[in-house]
Parts: C-alpha cells; sequence; structure tokens
C-alpha cells in the first residue's frame, strides 16, 4: 500500500521479541528511505500488532492483506500488485 504495510511474521521462543523485531525493521527501512531522500518522519506512533493463534486466522489474515490493494482500486488482483511479497508461501484462495 501507498501508505503502509501489512506484514505477517513468525518467531520461536528464543527469538527477540515483537517490539524489537519491529524496531530493528524500522530502523534498516528507514536507512533505505533515507538513501532514496524520503521526507521524514517514515512512521507513525506506534503500531498494531495481532497474534494470530490459529492456521485459520493466520489464513484469514493473509486473505486480508493481499486484497487490500484490490479493495483501495490500485490493481484489479491481488497478483497483479507489484509490491507484493512472500518468504514463506501460505495457501490463498481467490
Amino acid at each position: 500500500m501507498p501508505d503502509h504495510i501489512h506484514l505477517l511474521a513468525w518467531r520461536n521462543e528464543e527469538s527477540c521479541g515483537l517490539k524489537n523485531w519491529i524496531k530493528g525493521l524500522k530502523r534498516v527501512l528507514s536507512i533505505e528511505l533515507d538513501k532514496n531522500n524520503n521526507v521524514r518522519p517514515h512512521w507513525q506512533e506506534g503500531f498494531f500488532d495481532h497474534v494470530l493463534r490459529s492456521s485459520e486466522s493466520c489464513i484469514e489474515k493473509s486473505e486480508y492483506i493481499n486484497k487490500n490493494p484490490v479493495r483501495a482500486g490500485l490493481c484489479s488482483s491481488y497478483k497483479e500488485w507489484p509490491y507484493r511479497g512472500i518468504i514463506d508461501q501460505l495457501v490463498i484462495e481467490d
């Protein structure tokens, strides 16, 4: 999306907490945004996080994320969205 990002992230018990992970991600992305002369501030205060508790809710959230640019009228199919990325693919039904 032009003004926000959606992420699904998994972590194991040995990794850092979600807030620390987000902080690191924002730091790395800010460096890249600065290199491309994007105007600061890059981030709004806070972020919304939600713990997924089942594979069903994970699939539902993934479908919501994929359909977001379609609902916004930015493309006609989530598969056309050029900024869509997948590291570990979930099964998504059209």
